[in-house]
């Protein structure tokens, strides 16, 4: 199983040093370098990338942020590729999803743990739904019209209109 690559530098020294090489080689070899790079540790360079590679400048920004958030991460590399194979499930990216599992497999991820993220990540989305539809159908559907219009005969006489219910607290 590959895991984080360690160095005696802090990830900030790190960072100045890939700074520093970025501003020697240049954005367009720099950017050219790192789309070989991705092309050979995982066998293609995802559309997103290509496109920003026509913009050097957004593809190294990209990178590097991409980059040091995962560098920096204290999660275990296949788990951040599970989690990003979740995230592009619930977003219906078919794209993302199949390159970060890709990914977590090179990184050691099983065929059951990749099941159980996608599990994982529709369970997640409906719910996602649910409670989403829910709330908006309690705030659209079952608040008192009435109470509304005219101001809350409840908070008159103590009692709701005929006809009307009691929308439910949102949690």
């Amino acid at each position: 199983m590959m895991g984080k690559k360690v160095s005696v530098l802090s990830t900030k020294d790190q960072f100045e040093e890939k700074l520093a090489q970025i501003v020697a080689k240049g954005a367009d070899i720099t950017a050219e370098e790192w789309m070989k790079a991705i092309e050979e540790e995982y066998g293609r360079v995802p559309l997103v990338f290509k496109r920003m590679g026509e913009r050097p400048e957004v593809l190294i920004s990209h990178l590097l942020y991409k980059g040091t958030v995962a560098q920096t991460s204290p999660l275990d590399p296949k788990y951040v590729e599970l989690i990003s194979m979740a995230v592009g499930a619930a977003l219906k990216c078919p794209h993302c999803t199949g390159y970060h599992m890709q990914a977590a497999i090179k990184m050691g991820a099983t065929r059951e743990e990749i099941l159980e993220v996608i599990l994982l990540s529709g369970m997640i989305s409906n719910s996602s739904v649910l409670a989403n539809a829910y709330r908006i159908f309690d705030e659209k559907v079952e608040k008192c019209v009435p109470c509304e219009v005219k101001g809350s005969p409840e908070k008159k006489t103590g009692k709701r209109p005929a006809g009307t219910r009691k929308a439910a607290k949102k949690k």
